[in-house]
């Protein structure tokens, strides 16, 4: 019996950005998906470590990012579990052609794509769903120390968040405390 590739691998323009597509089995008991297989995933070409598994469940509006760590970058491997979310990735290595673009996707349970985010690379996300929840794996450790990133609202990355079209206001986003003081892209970089 021949096997079934359990994922495929689609770039983007940002190198090292991957989107996956897994194969979600489904029968009358309900369905069965596998996230992660490390041969699996050797076979597309990804050879990753992962040491830390990270869960997240926010209301509709939480937005958390853009967040990266300037010491020990961190790979992260990204799913939907519930809901929907809005994921963005700016590319913040100063050696690549892609160097301060940011890709963003809507991501959903319904769907259940992937990303492969980066070591290098800030992430965040917004909760489009009344209940949204995501899970990701690291490639290192956190390390709050170097834990940094840059505003979601920042001016030169113009990102196009899908707010109007999930009903959600700018003033009715919610952030933390951290995440409201991020510096801009070119405070990031002056200070780099």
């Amino acid at each position: 019996m021949k096997e079934i590739d359990k994922f495929s691998k689609i770039t983007t323009f940002i190198e090292g950005l991957y989107l996956i597509e897994i194969i979600n089995f489904k029968d009358q008991r309900g369905n069965f998906t596998e996230f992660y297989n490390k041969k699996e995933f050797e076979n597309i070409g990804l050879k990753l470590d992962f040491v830390q598994d990270n869960y997240i469940k926010s209301k509709k509006g939480a937005l958390r990012g853009l967040h990266l760590q300037t010491e020990h970058p961190q790979g992260k491997l990204a799913r939907v579990i519930k809901g929907i979310f809005y994921d963005v990735i700016v590319d913040l290595r100063e050696d690549s052609k892609s160097y301060g673009e940011y890709y963003g996707i809507i991501l959903s349970e319904e769907e259940g794509k992937m990303l492969y985010i980066p070591e290098g690379c800030a992430h965040g996300l917004i909760a489009l769903s009344d209940e949204a929840e995501f899970m990701y794996k690291t490639t290192d450790y956190y390390y709050p120390e170097y834990a940094t990133g840059i505003i979601w609202n920042d001016r030169d990355l113009a990102i196009d968040w899908p707010l109007e079209e999930y009903g959600i206001k700018e003033g009715e986003i919610i952030l933390s405390d951290k995440d409201k003081n991020l510096p801009t892209l070119q405070e990031y970089k002056a200070n780099d």
